[in-house]
């Protein structure tokens, strides 16, 4: 049945509900997420051009070092955070969270200022932060998934996301107008009062949710093992295709990733250019982003299945891939850049969270961020080891970038796969 678009009181959910496919009683949750994500993405993406920053002063060998440190502790803060989903009901661990970041990015930011050029302050803050990104990220749909139903899910996740992008276009923004002026440590506090924002979206969205929760959406603790993410996982064949999914994913990213350190170390000799030119291409890809998430969509994996929504990306890296092998500049790399980033946020995130809106609440907070962050950095951590050796050795950039297109054509056929599996569940 055809969704009815939604009136609404306020000019902004009159806006929403003329682009995106939301039903009148939808709206109100609808609204509250998408705010919710804005500030989340917000203050992670004001941040992010400065560890790009320092990414380029600590230099290639030792963030390839760092990565190997951020799977270490992608894989510590998931018992963690799994005993905080067994003991604590959702109204208390989530909002905690939150405050957890605003407190963390504000003493860094103290610490930073003191001593900017400290090595040992900016490896924490590169892993800090690349840690953070994917745990905070995945924590909110898992939520988002109690929410909405999978039919749901594929009309609303689209434009939920556009906030998220929304946020992530104003971060970078705020950062290229101020860092001149605050510096990069400044840029923290400014991050920190975002997430603080963020708190009180998270409590209101939290009303909404225990004002429609049935038996099974009850405001309490999950219980259970906190290292039970890995065995859901390793028992499910489902569950391990995705994870094959996001394996490849992370591998394809950071072989462009270096790539673009490399390119952009080359071209920009300071470090305050390069952060405005990391928020430049930030700027740039939440712009596009949006419009996809808008208008793209809900409309593709409504109408097109979930095989397209998670399969278009890959193709597109193929050329990509082949493209840099061809002519390895920083004009052809901004523009792959561009692409994947654009396609990732608009088309592979949103339906990656699809796969799981038919599983279990244990599964979708324990199981699911165990593939969401330490599989994701343990990936990254090997990846970069393999590009570092690979470029060092007897292979040159092209080479590397041919292997990227391999590795994305398998990416392809999993994506495609996952989505024919995914709709034949829900039919």
């Amino acid at each position: 049945m055809k969704a009815e678009r939604a009136k609404h009181p306020t000019v902004f959910g009159r806006l929403l509900g003329r682009v995106a496919l939301v039903e009148k009683h939808e709206m109100p949750a609808v609204i509250a997420s998408f705010l919710l994500f804005f500030f989340v993405l917000g203050g992670y993406f004001c941040v992010r051009p400065v560890r790009e920053t320092v990414g380029t002063i600590l230099g290639r060998d030792r963030v390839a070092d760092l990565y190997l440190w951020t799977s270490v502790g992608s894989i510590i803060i998931i018992p963690v955070f799994g005993w905080l989903v067994a003991r604590l009901k959702r109204s208390v661990f989530l909002p905690l969270i939150y405050g957890f970041v605003a407190v963390s990015l504000a003493v860094i930011g103290i610490v930073l200022r003191a001593n900017e050029g400290s090595i040992a302050v900016g490896q924490f803050f590169y892993v800090f932060i690349s840690v953070l990104a994917l745990f905070l990220t995945s924590v909110f749909w898992a939520f988002l998934l109690e929410l909405f139903d999978s039919r749901q899910a594929k009309r609303l996740f689209g434009v939920i996301a556009a906030g998220g992008t929304a946020g992530a276009f104003a971060g970078p923004s705020i950062t290229y107008l101020t860092v001149s002026r605050l510096g990069n440590s400044g840029v923290l506090f400014v991050g920190a009062a975002m997430f603080v924002v963020a708190i009180l979206c998270q409590q209101a969205l939290l009303r909404i949710w225990k004002g429609r929760r049935e038996g099974h959406q009850e405001d309490r603790p999950i219980g259970g093992n906190p290292f039970a993410g890995f065995m859901l996982v390793l028992r499910s064949p489902y569950l391990l295709a995705i994870a094959l999914f996001v394996v490849l994913l992370a591998a394809a990213n950071t072989f462009l990733y270096f790539e673009q350190l490399r390119l952009v170390k080359e071209t920009f000799a300071d470090p305050q250019e390069r952060t405005k030119i990391f928020a430049a291409l930030d700027w740039t890809v939440q712009a596009l982003t949006i419009l996809c998430q808008l208008f793209l969509t809900g409309r593709i994996a409504s109408r097109l299945g979930l095989s397209v929504l998670l399969a278009l990306v890959p193709v597109i890296m193929i050329f990509g891939f082949l493209s840099l092998a061809a002519v390895g500049t920083f004009a052809v790399l901004a523009v792959v850049f561009v692409l994947r980033r654009v396609g990732e946020y608009a088309f592979v995130r949103p339906g990656r969270e699809i796969l799981f809106s038919r599983v279990d609440n244990e599964t979708k907070y324990k199981a699911k961020n165990v593939i969401d962050v330490p599989v994701y950095r343990g990936s990254d951590a090997i990846t970069a080891q393999v590009s570092t050796a690979l470029e060092g050795g007897a292979l040159g950039t092209s080479a590397v970038a041919l292997i990227g297109a391999i590795v994305a054509t398998v990416w392809a056929v999993n994506g495609w796969w996952l989505g024919k599996r995914s709709d034949a569940r829900e039919s």
